[in-house]
């Protein structure tokens, strides 16, 4: 598995192996670990700047002059305000998650509320919810909430969630996500996992493939990347056979439990090529 979650702790991948290819990384998130719904209702109270209301008080008499003491003149830090607030850099724009093919037996979409069912199966993994905000007691107002995250991050412009779906009975078996905080550095990562009843069909290789094609040749992201433990070799099998390179060990990078564990990155550029027998870059 391979960074699930923006929000998730650092926390390690899920087991996999060459024979059940869950294939997880992982990435970290800012604003970890709610669980609760983070949507907000619109503020009803009166706005302190509104005009006030014909006939709710006296007029006051235009033409008088102003107080003797009054101090009329422009505050001196208002243009450097002005400036520093020009200055800023914009904030994160919202995305639009779409949805499109991931080879002939898959597709990824954005998440529904319909997804309860893959929240289930998943809040069951033993691994999944230590990585993830998936709940590892299950309920159905955990499961709504953490669909309603993934809403969120598009909102927000955190990144791309999708649901990974089964394309023959529609039946959604794994979350992959393009996670943007590190964008305008020129980098992005990538994220999934995958529960029992949609491992060893080639979902996550397919997934990964996809997403990675997108981000490289569509959106034109300089460098994407993984974090898998060192042990999972399936995982690194597959960010393989994708077109990612091992570049290092990082080391104690990602609390898991009451200890620190290591973290392999494996990095792609929209330079290297050619991935998945195509160049990964448009000509």
């Amino acid at each position: 598995m391979a960074a699930p979650e923006p929000d998730a702790p650092r926390e390690p991948e899920a087991l996999a192996d060459a024979e059940t290819d869950p294939g997880v990384a992982t990435e970290a998130d800012p604003g970890a670990g709610a669980e609760a719904d983070t949507g907000r209702e619109a503020d009803t109270g009166t706005d302190p700047n509104q005009d006030p209301t014909p006939g709710a008080g006296p007029t006051p008499d235009t033409d008088a002059a102003p107080a003797p003491d009054a101090n009329t003149d422009p505050d001196p830090n208002q243009d450097a305000d002005a400036d520093a607030e020009a200055d800023a850099p914009p904030g994160p724009e919202p995305v639009t998650v779409p949805s499109m093919s991931a080879g002939p037996d898959f597709v990824l979409r954005p998440w529904e509320m319909s997804d309860l069912l893959l929240v289930r199966e998943a809040s069951q993994d033993p691994y999944i919810p230590l990585i993830t905000t998936i709940p590892a007691r299950y309920s159905d107002a955990a499961a709504e909430a953490f669909v309603r995250r993934q809403w969120e991050r598009a909102a927000t412009g955190a990144g791309y969630p999708f649901a990974i779906v089964r394309s023959r009975d529609r039946r959604p078996v794994g979350s992959i996500g393009l996670w943007l905080r590190e964008l305008p550095e020129g980098r992005a990562s990538i994220g999934y996992w995958m529960v029992a009843s949609g491992r060893g069909q080639g979902v996550t290789r397919a997934a990964l493939r996809t997403v990675t094609s997108w981000a490289l040749r569509d959106l034109g992201i300089p460098r994407l990347q993984l974090f898998i433990e060192p042990w999972n070799t399936a995982s690194a099998r597959i960010a393989v056979d994708v077109g990612y390179r091992r570049e290092g060990l990082l080391r104690g990078w990602q609390r898991v439990g009451d200890e620190r564990r290591d973290m392999a990155v494996y990095g792609l550029l929209n330079t290297d090529g050619p991935a998945d027998g195509r160049a990964v870059t448009a000509d």
